[in-house]
């Protein structure tokens, strides 16, 4: 009996902002293939993760849970399962290529083949502490990591960039000097197309996750894409004065943290020249825009190879600072790190709309399960889109979201942080301090003027702390069963 459901590809990118792609609005972009997804697909234009580094929301996506039910709070906890196990015993055939950041990195998850291209400048998981390594401890090497060995290459990250006598004047922008085809995100989009192209048509139908390690710092585009960026104009920074002092002491810690270490090869200086600035912003673009190519190239292969009935699912697992607010990188509830482009393509199977609802990254899970006719535990916390997708007046979007992260080395100056946001209004508390964050996102959509002590909003401010409390005490109870047996 021929299974006569559809592939999915699914691609991730990691650390998109959602003003990153021209179909959505961003002028000084260029982003033909994503343009296609979004004019050909449905294009859901208020998704917001459910934490804000890599990790927890990419757990959280990969199996329908908040990180408060998975445990998964930070980039290393041990994260071994997901719902991909689910879709591949439903009888689908399942392929990782890229970026999943799980814990340990090579862990199976579920999938019949796994190609992992971890961080650019991975400074976690399975590498030695010591030089030369300690008793016990491996070098994890990655796809990449394999193919720049053959090669003779040696990748460049943080120790490489150091050496260079403007380290502290690029905010984390570096030309890529190795050869294109070395390049993170190129070799991934590489791979990909040569799996579809060289792998014999299968039987069953195909899930194919791709995530490409990119636009994430260090920001790093090949010289003809950084040269484009930078003669370009580009929108800058949001650096109001009243914002930055206002902010909770959480935020400010966290801003300090960045100036005084290195992330990812990112010397963070929110006092930086706008030229510097532009540079910063010029080459994660151009980052983006390398990656839209890629896309380009999986899409073609995917035509070329016969995969004519397949959903292409495309989004991010969070945003970018790009040193909006002073901040950079993520672990904020800033819009620019929680709303993420996230867009679905099949238009044999969808009509082309745009969906403005309230919607959470994590929905994606069971909308894939849905899609793949896969079983979906009723215990998860995500919502299927399939309704949106199918144009079904019923369906409706969620009245409200929620993210949340804990203490971490990074974010280290609260020991947890949620965001509930509605349509109208967002609020960030921390749960170890009695300030914390309140826009009126009517009036303030730039989230520039704190409300949280203004007398005119505690009635708002007392009805989003209750819907927090009552929705972290209804999680708890709906997921009990799932949670023990996950851990």
């Amino acid at each position: 009996m021929v299974d006569d459901r559809p592939n999915v590809i699914f691609i991730n990118t990691d650390q998109q902002r959602f003003d990153t792609i021209c179909g959505l609005g961003a002028e000084h972009m260029e982003t033909p293939n994503l343009d296609r997804l979004v004019e050909e697909g449905v294009t859901f234009t208020d998704c917001h993760i459910t934490a804000p580094s890599c990790a927890p929301s990419r757990a959280s996506l990969f199996t329908g849970y908040y990180p408060h039910t998975t445990g998964i709070y930070r980039n290393g906890d041990q994260w071994t399962h997901s719902w991909v196990e689910d879709i591949s015993e439903s009888g689908y055939y399942t392929v990782n290529v890229g970026k999943m950041h799980t814990a340990p990195y090579e862990t199976p998850m579920g999938f019949d083949e796994r190609y992992p291209v971890e961080n650019k400048d991975r400074y976690l998981g399975d590498v030695p502490a010591g030089d030369p390594p300690l008793p016990g401890e491996k070098y994890f090497l990655d796809e990449w990591d394999r193919a720049l060995q053959a090669k003779g290459l040696l990748k460049q990250q943080r120790e490489f960039y150091r050496q260079w006598d403007d380290y502290e004047e690029r905010l984390g922008a570096f030309e890529w000097k190795l050869p294109a085809d070395a390049h993170p995100d190129v070799f991934v989009g590489d791979f990909t197309e040569r799996w579809l192209d060289y792998m014999p048509k299968l039987d069953q139908p195909l899930f194919m996750e791709v995530g490409f390690p990119g636009p994430h710092p260090p920001f790093d585009p090949t010289p003809e894409y950084a040269e484009e960026y930078l003669n370009r104009d580009l929108p800058m920074p949001k650096l109001d004065p009243d914002d930055l002092e206002s902010q909770p002491e959480p935020l400010q810690a966290l801003c300090e943290h960045h100036q005084e270490i290195d992330h990812d090869s990112v010397v963070h200086d929110p006092e930086a020249s706008k030229e510097r600035l532009h540079r910063q912003r010029a080459y994660y673009y151009a980052n983006v825009a390398m990656i839209d190519e890629q896309v380009g190239k999986i899409m073609d292969a995917l035509e070329a190879n016969g995969y004519e009935d397949t959903v292409v699912i495309f989004t991010s697992d969070h945003g970018e600072m790009l040193t909006d607010h002073g901040h950079i990188q993520k672990w904020t509830m800033y819009e620019e790190v929680t709303r993420v482009p996230t867009m679905v393509w099949s238009p044999d199977r969808f009509e082309p709309d745009t969906v403005d609802d309230l919607v959470s990254l994590f929905d994606l899970g069971p909308t894939i399960l849905d899609i793949a006719d896969a079983p979906v535990d009723d215990s998860m916390e995500a919502r299927s889109l399939l309704g949106a997708l199918e144009g079904d007046d019923d369906w409706s979007g969620r009245n409200i979201v929620f993210a949340e992260h804990a203490r971490s080395g990074i974010l280290d100056a609260t020991e947890f942080m949620t965001m509930v946001r509605t349509d109208d209004w967002k609020l960030v508390h921390f749960v170890d301090h009695d300030e914390g964050q309140l826009f009126d996102l009517t009036t303030d959509r730039e989230e520039t003027e704190n409300l949280w002590d203004d007398p005119d909003t505690q009635d708002v401010k007392r009805d989003l702390l209750d819907t927090l409390l009552k929705w972290r005490i209804e999680s708890g109870i709906r997921t009990a069963d799932w949670a023990a047996d996950f851990r």
